[in-house]
């Protein structure tokens, strides 16, 4: 009789290192390019939009409706550009909360910057002639709400957009121009926050101020501009930095095969 042969047991072998697929440059920097474009065009969308809000209102008020220039930006929630202006907010909201950073300190700020933009389009500052208390306390909520935001701003140009992986000595030229760019528009929206508040305290909010007439609705469109304008260039639309050849670990049997 002639023995069986037993079947011989599969051996599994594993993958080695050498069996996993390698990414060309091209590849990589393909892959690099999916991950950034959507953060440049959200930093574009924030900035544009806060660069063009206050003139929309006003063109829109004016155009559309017949409306004078307001006191001040949020007074437009009293005209018929009301549901615009919510919508910008809530839309500035939405980006900062999407906006994803490099630390834990950006995912932070962004948070706070949505919660803030949409406190302010939530509560709505007091109506010219508005004498009822209720409506007094949510303008006080409205304005806490609105300072927070663009003091949230503010870091954002001063500490958060400033920060660089290289040495002050090895930062690249774009790199230090941005930073100054950053540091004026942060120390221009601090200024018009703080010239808004001596408004407040020393004038009641009322009649001319540093020689203008709606003093609020000017330092606050400085302001936002200049937050605009901070976002759109950390987007590097403009001012950007020279690209570097993408990383690539070196492979032997990759090396091997391109020979």
């Amino acid at each position: 009789m002639v023995a069986k042969s037993k079947p011989r047991k599969k051996v599994q072998t594993r993958k080695t290192k050498s069996d996993e697929p390698v990414l060309t440059p091209s590849q990589l920097s393909e892959i690099q390019n999916e991950l950034v474009l959507p953060y440049k065009e959200l930093r574009v969308m924030v900035g544009l939009l806060g660069m063009l809000m206050p003139l929309i209102l006003y063109v829109g008020g004016r155009v559309i409706f017949g409306k004078v220039l307001q006191e001040s930006i949020s007074a437009y929630y009293h005209t018929g550009m009301r549901d615009v202006m919510v919508g910008i907010l809530f839309s500035l909201g939405v980006f900062l909360f999407s906006y994803k950073g490099y630390g834990r300190e950006d995912d932070i700020a962004g948070n706070l910057a949505c919660f803030f933009a949409i406190g302010t389009a939530l509560f709505p500052t007091l109506r010219e002639g508005e004498t009822g208390e209720i409506y007094k306390r949510i303008s006080i909520v409205h304005h806490i709400f609105a300072a927070s935001f663009l003091l949230t701003l503010t870091y954002f140009c001063l500490v958060l957009f400033t920060k660089s992986k290289h040495k002050p000595a090895d930062m690249p030229k774009m790199k230090k121009l941005r930073n100054t760019i950053y540091r004026v528009c942060g120390g221009v929206m601090l200024a018009c926050i703080l010239l808004i508040a001596v408004y407040f305290a020393a004038f009641g909010a009322e009649g001319r101020f540093l020689g203008i007439t709606n003093p609020i609705y000017w330092l606050e469109t400085l302001a936002i501009f200049a937050f605009g304008f901070s976002w759109f260039v950390k987007s590097e639309v403009i001012l950007k930095d020279k690209e570097e050849p993408p990383m690539v670990k070196y492979v032997p049997q990759f090396v091997e095969a391109m020979r």
